[in-house]
């Protein structure tokens, strides 16, 4: 059964749907930060300590993380190069792989479509002018991510205002990240499914317009609309009637059965005819032609990653805002004008505040991954419905560690014994 988020479909503008993506590197955050917070030398000293400690032990977690995901995808990635080996995986499993990698994407902050924003971006025409046919029935999962809704401007000429050029507005998805897996195609000689036949494809693109999610998605199709019918298929009628009608007139019904000359002039009337009807036909096959040229000039721009590519950018993406939403929730806790601490509710709205001033743009801070990563590393505690900061120097000394205990230590390891 073919599956989609259940979260609410996207509003059009101007209803701009809030993101949670911080759009910030670690060199931008940390400035501001120090600016925002007005630290002291001493204290960006300080700060920077539990800073490299907190992304060291951050990026361990997501590199181990990666490791572990490069083995569960290996048997259904359709770029390999090594050696699968006997892979036995069952469905259960492939979903289970597939809702890791659903849930690594919605950890790099990138919103879910449903699928009525999936559909409503199905029934438009590309933004090419095509029409294009998606057989959803074709996948057994689907799923499509999203992050940075903006609006681009484009030029185009229509029929409208007289073939004339015009500058309009194109809603934009600055990512977007598809995640497909086909229904099984065969069965093996033991009654099981193929997972070599049932791959699991990802796609990272940019700057997409928001109709034209279905050029991006495998099996599509241009589809021909009925005007595109209608000016292959009114003017050879017509053109047959207007034939037939000018022989019946002129009496010639009787000269053309019997008379080779009149039926060569005839034929030679319906061959015109369906000469112009083929004419329309190959002219909407140029069309379509160029439209896949287009297509594919604009997709080599904007495709930024396929399958395993895709697996190490998002985890990349992923674990700088896991960092930027700790390391921010820590640093407002720490600086703390009241001693009894904050609410989650208060952190959040700081945190939002302190980004609106930052990029200038109304983030939605992600408290729940933030808090679950203070309380993990120890660097905050609760004080009834508050959250208090730990004091940075044992903040520091507690990551410092936890990091000591990822690996032994060189003096518990025994040197081998002398022969």
């Amino acid at each position: 059964m073919l599956r989609f988020a259940k979260s609410a479909a996207i509003q059009s503008p101007p209803e701009r749907p809030r993101e949670r993506h911080i759009p910030l590197g670690k060199a931008e955050l940390l400035a501001a930060i120090a600016a925002e917070l007005k630290l002291s030398e001493d204290e960006r000293r300080e700060f920077e300590q539990l800073r490299r400690l907190l992304d060291a032990l951050i990026h361990h977690d997501f590199h181990e993380r990666m490791e572990r995901l490069k083995d569960t995808y290996a048997p259904f990635d359709p770029d390999h190069e090594t050696k699968r080996g006997d892979f036995s995986q069952s469905a259960l499993e492939a979903a289970d792989v597939f809702d890791q990698l659903v849930r690594l994407v919605d950890q790099a902050n990138y919103r879910r479509l449903d699928r009525v924003a999936i559909d409503e971006a199905l029934q438009a025409a590309s933004d090419w002018g095509i029409h294009l046919h998606v057989d959803l029935d074709a996948f057994e999962q689907l799923e499509v991510f999203t992050r940075g809704d903006h609006v681009d401007h484009r030029e185009r000429r229509t029929w409208r205002r007289g073939f004339r050029r015009e500058t309009v507005e194109v809603p934009i998805y600055r990512r977007l990240v598809v995640i497909v897996r086909r229904k099984a195609a065969k069965e093996n000689i033991a009654g099981k499914e193929d997972i070599q036949q049932r791959p699991i494809y990802l796609k990272l693109f940019k700057n997409i317009p928001q109709m034209d999610i279905d050029m991006l998605l495998p099996d599509t199709r241009v589809r021909m609309t009925w005007i595109d019918q209608g000016k292959i298929i009114l003017p050879t009628l017509s053109g047959l009637t207007l034939a037939i009608s000018k022989v019946v007139m002129k009496g010639l019904v009787i000269f053309t059965i019997a008379g080779t000359r009149g039926l060569l002039a005839f034929l030679g009337l319906v061959g015109g005819t369906l000469g112009y009807g083929l004419k329309s036909f190959f002219g909407y096959l140029h069309t379509k032609d160029k439209y896949h040229l287009n297509l594919t000039r604009s997709l080599y721009y904007q495709n930024l990653d396929n399958n395993a590519g895709v697996i190490f950018r998002i985890l990349d993406e992923a674990e700088l805002q896991e960092f930027a939403e700790t390391l921010l929730a820590y640093a407002i806790l720490w600086r703390c004008d009241r001693p009894e601490g904050l609410t989650p509710d208060e952190l959040d709205r700081r945190a939002e505040t302190l980004l609106l001033r930052t990029v200038q743009d109304d983030v939605d801070f992600d408290l729940h991954d933030a808090l679950r990563k203070l309380l993990a590393f120890g660097l905050v505690r609760r004080a009834g419905n508050r959250l208090v900061a730990v004091p940075m120097n044992e903040a520091a000394r507690e990551l410092d560690e936890q990091w000591d205990n990822l690996f032994p230590r060189l003096s518990s390891l025994k040197p081998p014994a002398e022969t």
